[in-house]
């Protein structure tokens, strides 16, 4: 062979070969990409035979060998798989990049195959298992980040062999054992995050040669033993957080020396003692102070004021004495939010100095010491506060403060001190309060009815002061309270008045040892959440009443020492979570029941009722006697006679009337027949409705849709406003609307539902067909009304901050995830709009307007489908999904449609028919071409008002809220989200944007570790 075929030869070879090289990528891409079960946002969709696998969605190829991929980039595509082995043949790869999806399985172990990685983040997953020990080829690593996943089992000791490694960031998983001796071999390591598992054993010691160590976040574990004393002595280390663990010894006093650029100290909840060193005023970078719920002692270190970057102090729960002065001193520390003295032993009074603290307060404690005398008036200065708690101390005097000057304060904690005085009526201006603590004092007078209006009170305490007077409505009806009402031990009088059943939501009620009088209303048995009611120590009379058996969440009952009389209901045995009932004292008789709570004597206190008998043995009770006469047998004949007579007369009556109805109406054309009702309406005339709606007079109209007039207007049966809908009957689908409303809401009770109250279908004084359907009245109107500027509507729509709009978007998706899965029949609403989305007092959202609903039932694998209107297209432009019109059978995919839009337009403030779309552009692809890069552009500018500093907060939650949007309104039905993940994926998006303004507020930030922690 000569050397001209040698040339050819290896030509064809090489050329072989990097074919094959090639291939080998493009196969472990599309293996990649066999292995995503679901790709809501379609970013995959571009990975096809059309485009070079190199142009492919989030893949880079190298510029010196094209065709080799480089970097694979999916950030936050919401992506479900497992990660495919086949990754292990990219031999290229430097770069991957995957966080925040929703991978699971294990980390493939032929990740160790790829030896020149150095960039490896799969944070915010769901891998599990094993962290692969050959991680420890991959040489060229230098930040490995798998935080907040499910693995399990050691660290692998291998890990130590990455010589080039800089971060490393294992927190938020489930792994247990030692911190492996071998992170000390790690030179290069300047980041360590390993936060929140099971870890235990001790800290070691190998760790103090990491000399250019800067992050160590090792915080809620169970490490024991000392911090090593070699880490105090790293001169580079920015952020030390060892918190929440059982770690021991004391902090050196010279600290603040070696470790000069310390800017976050936590070491929190632990069992550290001894003094607060005072050389912690010379780290001038110190940022956080966190060490609260340890043992240290003696004084407050006076210096911490000279520190210019001081934004929180917690020294809570140790044994810190000292007389206050120091606050002179934090008043130079212009950046301070947060000073926590909770739980020690400080002995002194306030000093007026307080009130110079930062203007960027927002977080006050010093509850639980030792302070005297009266409140500082210049307090007030302190514009900013969230939190203001004094509580459990010696203060005394008159509570002066102008609390109207505190626009933002949130909880407010007086108890268990000496206050005397009238509660300050100026508190009722506190709108963003949420938690009102004043218990335990000796505050007299009435309770500010005022306080109505802090429409975010969650719980509130005013029990144990010398309060008189009656309840007032505006409190007791507040809907806000969830958590608790505490009016115990005062001097109140009067009934309780029938708003306590709007506390729908309310966990605890104590309005035990007043002097409060007459039946316990049944309205009560509206607060269906209700755990614990006590009423004990007043002068209630009356019957048990029968009410009390709807709240079965009910765990404790006690009613003793009031003036109850009759039996004992035997509903109240069928109280399935009931722990503890107490009748004691009062005048009840008869027979105990035999079952549910009581049967445990334990949980039932029973003394004092001289009129009882039976129950079980343990009870001590006295049996019961009921002998058999002629004159008892006599009065049962009489009570079940005297019902069947009348239930006889009654239905032949009912007969008649029918049958001269049906004739009287043969004439007229052929009415809708009425659904039956699960639950019992009020019966509503003509007659009634004229007048609350003063004769349906123009000024009442509150709107007007395709099928009637909506009044507003007082029914004077139910004593509260309401929403009249009146049909227009000689509109075409009128009637089949008036029916599909009754049929979708006649049996089925939902928070975010209109509740219907009634219908009437009768006839007007002209003797014309008349059909009305009666609903609450919602104060705040529609949804429309609140996103967009009316036609002729001269001023803007009023503004809905950013977790306003998130509350509403959650009540609507939990409203419509009830109808498709939470009834009898699966409900479709078929119309969703913001104009049928109605809004309360309290900005809670309620769907509405039910006149295209589809009711289907799902029989022996067949849809069976309901009366529905004659139109071939139904709902709204821009909110119908692309599928109606086209054949396709009902289905619950319609509605999350038209969410999806609806969700969008609630967060770019843009209709789906805004002229701005044009050329095939449309909302769906407007969001779609914007997130996440471009997100801003499209969103909603009064949310970018809001709070320019809190941005970090909300951006990420508002391009996660948008994908949301976008993947429910994708073209196909089949790929849009199911509703229950919808609900489930915005609670989690609100959750993280309240812990993320409460971080940011409260100067307690994430502990970020570089990018490793990102």
């Amino acid at each position: 062979m000569n050397w001209w075929s040698l040339c050819i030869a290896f030509l064809f070879f090489f050329k072989l070969a990097t074919c094959l090289q090639n291939q080998t990528d493009r196969l472990a891409l599309v293996s990649f990409k066999n292995e995503i079960r679901r790709d809501p946002f379609g970013v995959l969709s571009s990975w096809n035979d059309s485009l070079h696998f190199c142009d492919w969605y989030g893949v880079s190829c190298s510029r010196r060998h094209p065709d080799r991929v480089t970097a694979l980039n999916l950030n936050s595509q919401g992506l479900v798989g497992s990660l495919s082995p086949y990754i292990g043949n990219l031999s290229f790869l430097r770069y991957v990049s995957l966080q925040n999806n929703s991978f699971h399985g294990q980390i493939p172990q032929e990740i160790g195959r790829l030896r020149r990685l150095q960039y490896l983040t799969l944070s915010n997953n769901s891998f599990d298992g094993n962290i692969p020990t050959n991680l420890s080829r991959c040489s060229n690593l230098y930040l490995l980040n798998l935080i907040d996943n499910k693995l399990q089992g050691h660290i692998p000791y291998e890990l130590g062999f990455l010589p080039k490694l800089e971060a490393l960031g294992l927190s938020r998983n489930n792994l247990s054992g030692i911190i492996p001796s071998s992170i000390g071999n790690m030179s290069s390591l300047r980041q360590i995050s390993l936060r929140t598992n099971g870890l235990q054993g001790k800290i070691p010691w190998e760790i103090s040669r990491l000399r250019d160590l800067r992050f160590l976040t090792i915080g809620e574990n169970n490490l024991i033993g000392e911090v090593p004393a070699g880490l105090f002595n790293i001169s580079s280390i920015h952020t030390l957080a060892v918190d929440f663990n059982q770690l021991q010894g004391s902090i050196p006093s010279d600290i603040g020396l070696t470790l000069p650029k310390l800017n976050s100290l936590l070491l929190a909840d632990n069992r550290f003692s001894g003094p607060v060193p005072i050389s912690l005023s010379n780290a001038s970078a110190l940022e956080q102070v966190a060490l609260f719920s340890n043992g240290f002692s003696g004084l407050f270190p006076k210096h911490l004021g000279k520190l210019p970057h001081l934004r929180m102090i917690d020294f809570s729960d140790n044994q810190i004495h000292d007389d206050l002065s120091f606050i002179d001193s934090l008043t130079n520390c212009s950046s301070l939010i947060v000073l926590d003295l909770a739980s020690n032993l400080f002995q002194a009074t306030l000093p007026n100095s307080i009130a110079n603290l930062s203007e960027g307060m927002i977080y006050i404690a010093l509850s639980n010491n030792q302070i005297y005398d009266a409140l500082p008036l210049g307090i007030e200065n302190l514009l900013n506060l969230r939190f203001l708690l004094f509580d459990s101390n010696y203060l005394t005097g008159h509570v002066l403060i102008d609390f109207q000057k505190f626009k933002r304060l949130e909880m407010l904690d007086l108890s268990r001190n000496k206050f005397t005085g009238t509660i300050s009526s100026s508190i009722s201006n506190l709108s963003l309060l949420s938690y009102l603590y004043m218990g335990f004092n000796d505050f007299n007078g009435s309770i500010p009815p005022g306080l109505g209006t802090c429409h975010f009170l969650i719980q509130l305490d005013l029990s144990h002061n010398s309060l008189s007077g009656s309840i007032p409505r505006q409190v007791i009806g507040l809907p806000s309270l969830s958590i608790s009402l505490n009016l115990a031990a005062n001097a109140l009088t009067g009934p309780i008045p029938s708003e306590v059943g709007l506390l729908k939501n309310l966990v605890q009620l104590d309005l035990s040892d007043n002097r409060l009088s007459g039946m316990i209303p049944n309205t009560i048995g509206n607060c269906l959440r209700l755990e614990q009611l006590h009423l004990e120590g007043n002068s209630f009379q009356g019957e048990i009443p029968q009410v009390l058996s709807a709240l079965q969440g009910l765990k404790e009952l006690d009613i003793s020492k009031n003036n109850f009389s009759g039996r004992i209901p035997n509903s109240l045995a069928d109280l399935d979570g009931m722990n503890y009932l107490n009748l004691s004292f009062n005048q009840l008789q008869g027979e105990v029941p035999n079952r549910g709570v009581f049967l445990n004597a334990s949980a039932v206190a029973l003394t004092g009722n001289n009129g009882l008998c039976g129950g079980i043995t343990e009870l001590d009770l006295p049996s019961c006697a009921f002998p058999k006469s002629k004159k008892n047998n006599l009065s049962i004949a009489l009570k079940v006679t005297i019902p069947v007579v009348v239930i006889t007369t009654f239905l032949a009556l009912l007969t008649c009337f029918f049958i001269f109805w049906h004739t009287k109406r043969k004439a007229r054309k052929k009415n809708i027949s009425m659904p039956s009702f699960e639950n019992q309406f009020l019966r509503i005339s003509y007659a009634e409705l004229y007048k609350a709606t003063k004769g349906f007079s123009l000024d009442n109209i509150i709107g007007i849709g395709s099928y009637g007039t909506v009044y507003k207007g007082i029914l004077e049966q139910l004593g509260m406003e309401v929403a009249v809908k009146v049909l227009n009957l000689q509109q075409r689908g009128a009637s089949n609307s008036f029916l599909s409303e009754c049929l979708a809401l006649g049996s089925i009770r939902h928070r975010n539902l209109l509740k219907l109250l009634s219908v009437c279908s009768s006839m007007d004084f002209e003797g014309n067909d008349f059909k009305a359907l009666i609903y609450e009245f919602m104060t705040n109107g529609s949804l429309e009304k609140w996103l967009h500027k009316e036609d002729g509507q001269e001023t803007e729509p009023r503004n809905l901050r950013l977790i306003q709009r998130l509350n509403i978007a959650i009540d609507i998706a939990s409203a419509i995830e009830y109808l498709h899965n939470g009834c009898p029949s699966t409900i479709i609403h078929g119309d969703l709009k913001p104009s049928n989305v109605l809004l309360d007092k309290e900005m809670v959202a309620h769907i509405g307007d039910f006149g295209l609903a589809e009711i289907v039932s799902t029989i022996s694998d067949e849809a069976v489908q309901y009366p529905s209107t004659s139109l071939a297209i139904k709902g709204s432009i821009g909110y119908v999904a692309p599928e109606c019109g086209m054949g396709e059978k009902v289905s619950i995919e319609r509605d999350v449609y038209s969410y999806g839009i609806l969700l969008l337009e609630m967060f770019t403030g843009k209709k789906p028919t805004d002229d701005s779309f044009k050329d095939g552009l449309n909302l769906h692809t407007s969001v779609l071409k914007s997130v996440p890069d471009r997100v801003m552009e499209c969103v909603d500018p009064s949310i970018l008002y809001e709070d320019e500093k809190g941005r970090s907060v909300w951006e990420p939650c508002l391009i996660s809220i948008l994908r949301i949007g976008v993947a429910c309104s994708m073209e196909l039905p089949a790929e849009r989200m199911k509703m229950r993940d919808v609900t489930s994926e915005l609670q989690k998006i609100k959750a993280i944007y309240e812990q993320g303004r409460m971080q940011q507020d409260q100067g307690v930030f994430s502990l970020h570790v570089g990018t490793a922690d990102s």
